[in-house]
């Protein structure tokens, strides 16, 4: 048997991720060598790129490197592979032996080279009832890209996770730490509406402009700069909506019943609404709360404290369970018989 060169196992799972024009590199160090042993000792690793053909140009100083370790590499483009029109650029590893001895190249991770899309400027959020309003500025020039220009959000869950979550059918699913959202090239200029929030977390976003290109039947992002981060503690400080479809229905005291009106209305659906307040007013004076202190649960109500030929005006409200309370319906007036 010809003496061992004891070369590493290459490296199989190279991943690149390029952000304005820095490229990240992540791949997993491998534990044995070529003759199923294990390593010992630091591996010398080198990172190169290449364009189509070209040779596989050194980028950066060799890395030391354990057996097994989390492999990663930031490089930072030069001008040429920073400009011009979106190509691919092929990133390898290529791990040696002592001798420095190659085991060959990795699997290639591709990027796009080129002019990457211009930072996103301006960005804001605003909490609002159905969700988090972000904007941001927005560019002329986008429209005479060479490629269809999205913005990617990321949001990242700021507030601290129950170390105990909550159990039971009704209980949500624990938010996830990272997540994005992709507004598509031609949606509304410069905004954007989250509404996949809860409300009682504090969130930070970042964006970015993302040009997709197809290349060989694949298609690759572009992906600018991230922008400076923005947070927003989402408070739900917001009423719920307006009840509607308010009715009245008198009836007369007859065979000894008192006279009364009956009231009904559409219900509400809101998941926190708590329920229902209702006020009367006669003629021209103030409006009066004349339900139980405690929320109807119901978009019902009797009101037995009436006299025959009264007019009165009614109007309900929605109360959720954090106490915020709607404005006023729509009023509605009814008239008791005579018996």
């Amino acid at each position: 048997m010809p003496p061992s060169l004891k070369l590493p196992d290459t490296v199989g799972d190279l991943a690149a991720v390029r952000t304005g024009n820095q490229v990240a590199l992540t791949w997993t160090m491998p534990r044995k060598n070529t003759d199923k042993l294990l390593l010992k000792g630091n591996v010398t690793v080198r990172v190169c790129r290449k364009e189509a053909a070209g040779p596989c140009a050194t980028a950066g100083a060799e890395l030391q490197l354990a057996p097994g370790s989390d492999g990663a590499f930031a490089d930072a483009l030069p001008a040429a592979l920073a400009s011009g029109a979106p190509r691919p650029l092929s990133y390898f590893v290529e791990l040696k032996n002592r001798n420095g001895r190659s085991a060959g190249l990795s699997n290639g991770a591709v990027v796009l080279a080129g002019e990457a899309p211009a930072p996103v400027a301006g960005l804001a959020a605003e909490v609002r009832k159905q969700g988090v309003a972000l904007r941001w500025t927005a560019l002329d020039t986008v429209a005479k890209e060479s490629a269809p220009v999205a913005i990617r959000l990321r949001r990242t869950l700021l507030t601290p996770q129950s170390k105990k979550p909550q159990q039971g059918l009704m209980t949500p699913p624990p938010e996830p730490l990272e997540q994005s959202l992709l507004v598509e090239p031609g949606a509304h200029p410069g905004r954007a509406l989250d509404k996949d929030i809860r409300f009682g977390q504090t969130y930070e976003y970042r964006a970015q402009r993302i040009a997709r290109v197809t290349v060989d039947g694949r298609t690759l992002e572009l992906a600018g700069e991230l922008s400076p981060p923005v947070r927003v503690q989402a408070l739900d400080v917001f009423p719920p909506a307006v009840p509607t479809g308010l009715a009245a229905v008198a009836t007369a005291g007859e065979n000894g019943a008192e006279a009364a009106i009956d009231l009904s209305w559409q219900p509400g659906t809101e998941a926190d609404l708590a329920g229902y307040a209702v006020y009367r007013r006669e003629g021209e004076d103030a409006w009066q709360h004349i339900s139980p202190a405690q929320p109807l649960p119901s978009p019902a109500f009797h009101d037995a404290h009436v006299l025959p030929s009264h007019t009165y005006h009614y109007a309900v409200t929605a109360i959720d369970q954090g106490g915020h309370e709607s404005t006023r319906s729509a009023e509605t007036e009814e008239t008791v018989p005579n018996p």
